[in-house]
């Protein structure tokens, strides 16, 4: 079983920044995109960004030009760099990840969600 662990959510205020990180952990595995997702009170879960195992990025409109997703991918591991973070960045982030497993193939795999408040 892979499992993700998130890291770093937590109170900001408006114009802050924050780092989320998320590592993968387990057995023989390998990881191909890794991404960020957020679902806010009442709302759809929805993308924030996403990057490939070779470095391919893509960003949600909402967080473009303030938001910067990296990997390290010896690490297993994926970072969200979030500034100038406005209140409507309010959620729980998701990281998300596509494994392959000999057992299994491939599969979408989510961790547990990190809440990030944006608020003064």
């Amino acid at each position: 079983q892979v499992q993700l662990g998130e890291s770093g959510g937590g109170l900001v205020q408006p114009g802050g920044s924050l780092r989320l990180s998320c590592t993968a952990s387990g057995n023989n595995f390998v990881l191909n995109t890794m991404g960020w997702y957020r679902q806010a009170p009442g709302k759809e879960r929805e993308l924030v960004a996403t990057i490939t195992s070779g470095g391919t990025t893509t960003y949600a409109d909402s967080v473009k030009g303030r938001s910067t997703i990296s990997r390290d991918n010896a690490r297993n591991t994926v970072s969200l760099q979030m500034n100038a973070l406005k209140v409507e960045d309010t959620a729980v982030y998701y990281c998300n990840a596509d494994v392959w497993r000999p057992s299994r193939g491939w599969y979408d795999t989510w961790g547990q969600g990190t809440q990030v408040t944006v608020s003064s």
